[in-house]
């Protein structure tokens, strides 16, 4: 380590403050990116960081089953966190020389641990390199158990091994558009399993592809064609359905609440050469000046099917925001039913594996709202099986295990009369 440079300032210093920030204080990762320790490292050396935090939320408990028999009592949190990462870097196979080193130096740098440097090297020490973290981490219970009475308690299992694991890249992309090397998905979706900086993937510049899970770009085919059609893109940030809609010949208006998560979606707009109407206001207070022939609502929900690629989110929430934003569904979905054309259709999403955001959400629409109907999909590449008694989508984190995954979702095609 050169003179001058704290161990702070290095990608593995600061993971363990992301991991500080997500365990101890709360905070989702996304939202501890602003740490100085953080935000200071060039963008490589951040990419790195954020590798290592989320790479130990995957297997945090595996870990400390390891740790535990190495120590009489539980150390402070902060000491914790230090001996996860270098666990999780000695499983990948991480020359063990650096990683204690960097380890026992990030506790001495900072008074409130460094009387403990000497108990991380003395831990360290006995783990060997390449140990096996064998375990699978479990979902908490508030959302383990209402999944496990949804798919039983065999799926769960695999859904929690797949989450396990570090998910790849999928990107959507126009015909003909340069672009990475990766695998063709059923559904149409590249995946990419060493992906790399995004930006300096090829093709990036030229805008003819954008990242988005395999599972969240099956929504917008569930309208069948929309050439020409005036479509709005609902709950529109960060924008992959935007783009989608806008590359299948659609006339769109997006609508986001969020200020700079609006902006998020113009810049890919303009990355990409698509054109859309960017609107930043509440769905629930705005009104449009004519109807809509479809609409795409990806409703606020609960995130839990995203857990693959967010692994922060179950050690920050307990549920207790899941009755909220089945209110909140509701009322959106209510509203932007009243802004269809008749015979129009709207794509009703939430990245949650609950049915309560879901199944549920879809059942209680079609008693409210009467000539309602769904939509079966008919999309190539989906299984028989993904697609519910009601004509809805369901996906799960375990569809596609041997592939990597896919990100939960709930989807339903709606058909006003």
């Amino acid at each position: 380590m050169t003179q001058g440079k704290t161990p702070k300032t290095t990608p593995r210093g600061a993971a363990v403050a992301l991991l500080n920030a997500v365990l101890g204080e709360g905070l989702m990762l996304a939202e501890a990116l602003h740490l100085p320790e953080f935000a200071s490292l060039p963008p490589a050396d951040r990419a790195r960081a954020q590798r290592l935090a989320l790479g130990v939320l995957r297997v945090l408990e595996p870990a400390d089953k390891v740790l535990h028999p190495l120590m009489r009592k539980a150390p402070p949190l902060p000491v914790w966190n230090i001996l996860r990462l270098a666990i999780v870097e000695l499983s990948g196979g991480a020359a063990a020389h650096g990683v204690v080193n960097e380890a026992v130096g990030l506790a001495r740098a900072n008074r409130k641990t460094s009387h403990l440097a000497g108990l991380i090297n003395a831990v360290l020490r006995q783990v060997p390199v390449g140990v096996a973290l064998t375990s699978v981490q479990k979902l908490p219970r508030w959302l383990r158990q209402p999944l496990v009475h949804a798919y039983g308690r065999e799926a769960v299992t695999a859904i929690e091994a797949v989450q396990a694991q570090t998910p790849p890249l999928d990107l959507t992309f126009r015909a003909g558009a340069e672009t990475p090397e990766g695998d063709l998905l059923p559904t149409g979706s590249l995946r990419l399993a060493d992906k790399g900086q995004v930006s300096t993937l090829p093709g990036y510049a030229a805008g003819g592809w954008w990242v988005q899970d395999a599972a969240a770009a099956m929504a917008v085919p569930l309208l069948g064609d929309i050439t020409g059609q005036r479509v709005l893109d609902l709950c529109a940030a960060p924008g992959g359905k935007t783009m989608q809609l806008a590359a299948a010949g659609a006339d769109v208006t997006a609508v986001d609440i969020s200020g700079p998560r609006m902006a998020r979606v113009a810049e890919n707009l303009a990355r990409t050469g698509l054109a859309a109407t960017c609107i930043t206001a509440d769905a629930l207070t705005w009104q449009p000046d004519q109807p809509f022939d479809a609409i795409v609502l990806d409703a606020p929900c609960s995130a839990t099917g995203t857990i693959r690629r967010h692994p922060d989110l179950p050690f920050v929430k307990d549920g207790s925001e899941i009755e909220g934003l089945v209110t909140l569904q509701a009322a959106l979905l209510d509203r932007a039913l009243g802004w269809l054309k008749p015979g129009g259709r709207l794509v009703f999403v939430t990245c949650s594996l609950l049915p309560d955001e879901g199944e549920a959400q879809l059942t209680a629409a079609l008693a409210r709202h009467p000539g309602l109907t769904v939509q079966r999909p008919t999309l190539s590449g989906i299984a028989a099986e993904w697609i519910t008694p009601d004509g809805a989508l369901r996906l799960r984190p375990d569809y596609w295990a041997d592939k990597g995954g896919m990100d939960g979702f709930f989807m339903a095609c709606l058909k006003t009369p």
